[in-house]
């Protein structure tokens, strides 16, 4: 059986406008939206169903058919996988779940998080952060908890916002290679994390295992399990500016 040939079937596309044609498209890909929210379902299990975002996906999907460009030299898996990410991504990120005051300890902390770093030339610790913030340890690691919903957004934003603002599809060759060059160093800062970190990262964002259940594993509170994690977003979040000012 001869493969799919998505160019040639939204060439065709263009030049008849029909819309059974456009819909054939969208059925031979809705696998690919589906598996694309399903790997994203930590970031908005708690504020939309898998339905609902599955539907933004392929909103999002209809959309790459009609901006797609087939004579770029790009394949349309590669352009769909990345429009539909970031539609996804932006859907949850203008939901305003996060209330203000996690909002702004969340950039406080990482202000004072990179402050510190430069000050010190190095990741600093809890009581180093509470002291520059001027709050206490305990209200720190309280706020840090409280605050992994926020965060944990942040860590897809890694990939799919600020460093992916709009480029149009002739780039989505260089896009795709950046992507990829962004996996390997987010998962090389994964590796010098600390054992219990790595193992809160690794359970959270490539098991999708939650909270409470990475918790029973590690024999430790969720509130804590909370706390590793937004401390090594922070990590990871530095790790990714140093490459990007490479």
């Amino acid at each position: 059986m001869a493969e799919y040939d998505a160019a040639a079937a939204i060439r065709e596309y263009r030049e008849t406008h029909d819309i059974n044609l456009r819909n054939d498209i969208v059925m031979r890909y809705l696998e690919l939206v589906r598996v694309i929210a399903l790997s994203l379902r930590n970031v908005y299990i708690k504020y939309a169903g898998t339905d609902d975002i599955i539907n933004e996906g392929v909103i999002a999907l209809i959309s790459a058919i009609d901006s797609f460009d087939p004579d770029r030299g790009v394949k349309f898996e590669t352009y769909a996988n990345i429009k539909v990410k970031g539609a996804i991504v932006d859907f949850v990120r203008k939901q305003d779940w996060i209330p203000r005051n996690v909002r702004n300890f969340g950039r406080e902390l990482d202000v004072a998080y990179n402050e510190l770093f430069n000050k010190l030339g190095r990741h600093p610790k809890n009581a180093e952060l509470a002291e520059h913030l001027g709050i206490s340890r305990e209200k720190l690691e309280k706020q840090m908890a409280e605050s992994a919903g926020a965060v944990t957004l942040s860590f897809e934003e890694l990939l799919y916002e600020d460093n992916f603002d709009v480029m149009e599809s002739g780039d989505l060759a260089d896009k795709a290679l950046y992507e990829n060059e962004l996996r390997q160093m987010i998962a090389k800062a994964i590796e010098e994390l600390s054992p219990k970190a790595r193992q809160v990262i690794t359970l959270y964002y490539y098991e999708k295992i939650k909270f409470g259940e990475i918790a029973k594993v590690l024999g430790i509170t969720e509130s804590r399990v909370c706390q590793i994690h937004s401390k090594a977003v922070l990590y990871l979040k530095r790790a990714l500016s140093e490459y990007m000012e490479k």
